[in-house]
């Protein structure tokens, strides 16, 4: 299974404090907006999104068909295959996507500890 790109979306409670902490580990801003309350950062393979009032927790990131720099990558599981494979192994799917549609897509899954892992694919 290819889950492409990882990142942790961590929920900051002041993007400007939490982007200049990052900044000052390396980290460089590769995309979002902070009039949009969130950013991705990047240090070297490392993604971090910072994200200001979208969400209570953290949560594990994978991005099916994007590389750590946000390309496209050409061999990749489309996330409706991840679905399935891990409905077929018992993992609960708490919004699943319907399987006959394409394209950009999301679902949640949540892990022994509670932890969110979110599977978000942008194309």
């Amino acid at each position: 299974m290819k889950l492409g790109a990882f990142s942790i979306s961590l929920s900051v409670k002041d993007i400007n404090a939490s982007k200049q902490f990052y900044e000052n580990l390396g980290f460089t801003v590769l995309a979002g907006s902070l009039d949009k309350n969130y950013l991705i950062m990047k240090n070297e393979n490392s993604l971090i999104g910072l994200f200001q009032g979208m969400f209570d927790n953290n949560i594990l990131t994978f991005n099916p068909g994007w590389d750590e720099n946000g390309n496209n990558i050409e061999s990749f599981n489309d996330i409706r295959e991840i679905q399935e494979e891990l409905k077929n192994k018992g993992i609960k799917i708490e919004n699943e996507i319907d399987k006959t549609s394409s394209g950009p897509a999301s679902f949640k899954i949540t892990d022994p500890d509670g932890n969110v892992v979110l599977i978000d694919q942008h194309r």
